[in-house]
């Protein structure tokens, strides 16, 4: 008899051995990684709201946001007694036989929802599925006929083959094989895209692209496109015959201050939209694309292709059950406002500590509950970096990130505040909680912020380096 481990046995593992078993059946490397930090050497009991307690009795504020998943906070009590209502009731989970009135109450809603004809919603379970089933549906519309597709240079679409080669990020360090005849384009620059669109013309002088894949906010850079570039962008899409696709994978659900970042213009309609994380209410893995009806139509909508996208898991019962309640809470409980509020809160908060750290602090931006703080990488810091880090003095991505790391890991340590740090090349770190977190909370990180930064990058870099990295790198 092979030796299973049982859930009661599970909940019972020491930190030591959930490492050791990580190291055997799931990643070394992502245990070196991860024990860098603090709470990579413990292990949580519980959360709730803004807040992650501990197995040792401790709690720590938590301002990753679940890196966009967790807009209603760590189990909302309405996300909970939803999923115990339909296991209690024994609600079927899947099947394909039978229709599911969760999947067609979670699409109506997000019709309702969203503006214009934006009505056609397909659930899959991640972002990058999402993405992928966008791009199908693209593709689909134009039968074939079109092979380009318009990319930016920051970006990040996902992670599989498909959405990965369309992602522009420093994470995709290795070529994989992907979407043919990906151009790419340089983020918030219109007259690029219409350079390459006017660049992908046959004799006929017909646009070969098929598809522009836009993220309205970046969430891993904290820049946007301008309301201008946005309608530009629609007109010339809708002047080609393009799909307007916008990613807003992280940035929906109130996360940005309005509904999702598109919708804050008035009028202004993508012909794809690509949502994910918090539609899950932090608990379940679901994403989803609508579409607008004349596309859904032409692209699918007849009984030889009604399955040509499709998976076992669609309309499965408990992630849409889910969804539903999610999504209710966000109007109900206004997240929009919610986030406005962070805002309030973040965005002068953050920029008084730039002006009081100017060493430290090159910029801050960001939107609704989701800052980002550019922390000082001059030469002196990265060639510091490179000397305490042999083999990394000529890539100053390693030198910015480790001076970004030594911050998090200090704030993490000292003041039990987790934030992370983006991907992308400036890696910001990251401030993104939860739209439940209580205006204190804001104020209690932004003292912790303080007080780490008026020690000093230099001395955070030494310090993280000789006691937490050492022979590590």
């Amino acid at each position: 008899m092979p030796r299973l481990i049982g859930l009661d046995e599970c909940e019972q593992l020491s930190v030591r051995e959930v490492h050791d078993l990580y190291r055997r059946y799931v990643s070394k490397s992502q245990v070196s990684l991860m024990t860098t930090f603090g709470f990579g050497r413990e292990l949580v009991e519980r959360a709730e709201g803004a807040w992650v307690h501990m197995r040792d009795g401790s709690k720590v504020l938590d301002l990753s946001g679940g890196v966009g998943v967790l807009n209603h906070g760590h189990n909302h009590p309405r996300i909970l007694a939803a999923r115990a209502r339909f296991a209690a009731e024994r609600r079927m989970e899947v099947h394909k036989a039978f229709f599911s009135p969760y999947l067609a109450a979670l699409s109506h809603n997000i019709a309702e929802l969203l503006p214009g004809d934006l009505n056609i919603s397909y659930f899959p379970n991640s972002g990058a599925e999402a993405n992928e089933g966008a791009i199908k549906m693209a593709y689909k519309y134009h039968g074939g006929k079109r092979q380009t597709i318009l990319r930016a240079d920051i970006s990040f679409h996902g992670k599989t083959l498909g959405a990965g080669s369309l992602t522009g990020s420093a994470e995709n360090h290795f070529r994989f094989p992907g979407l043919p005849n990906a151009v790419i384009y340089p983020y918030g620059d219109v007259a690029a895209v219409r350079a390459a669109v006017d660049a992908s013309r046959g004799p006929d002088g017909t646009s070969d692209v098929y598809a522009l894949m836009v993220e309205p906010y970046s969430a891993s850079s904290m820049r946007s496109w301008s309301e201008e570039a946005l309608r530009e962008l629609r007109r010339l899409c809708s002047d080609e015959d393009i799909v307007l696709i916008f990613d807003e994978v992280y940035t929906g659900w109130g996360k940005t201050g309005s509904l999702f970042y598109f919708t804050r213009y008035e009028g202004l309609l993508p012909d794809i939209l690509v949502y994910s994380k918090s539609l899950g209410g932090g608990k379940a893995s679901i994403s989803g694309y609508t579409a607008r009806e004349k596309l859904f139509r032409k692209a699918y909508d007849r009984l030889s292709d009604v399955i040509l996208h499709s998976t076992t898991y669609y309309g499965f019962g408990e992630e849409t059950a889910t969804a539903i309640e999610a999504v209710n809470v966000v109007v109900e409980e206004d997240f929009p406002g919610r986030a406005r509020q962070v805002e309030s809160i973040l965005g002068p908060g953050l920029d008084r500590l730039r002006k009081a750290h100017p060493d430290a602090v090159d910029r801050v931006a960001g939107v609704g509950s989701l800052h980002g703080v550019f922390l000082a990488s001059g030469p002196k810091l990265l060639d510091l970096a490179g000397k305490l880090v042999p083999g990394f003095t000529k890539d100053p991505r390693f030198g910015t990130k480790l001076i970004t790391l030594s911050v998090i890991s200090h704030l993490y340590r000292e003041h039990k505040i987790m934030t992370y740090y983006s991907p992308n090349v400036e890696n910001p770190l990251m401030v993104a909680p939860t739209l439940m977190i209580e205006p204190a909370d804001l104020e209690y990180f932004l003292q912790a912020l303080d007080a780490t930064l008026a020690l000093g990058l230099r001395r955070l870099l030494t310090g993280f380096v000789r006691e937490k990295v050492g022979a590590a790198w």
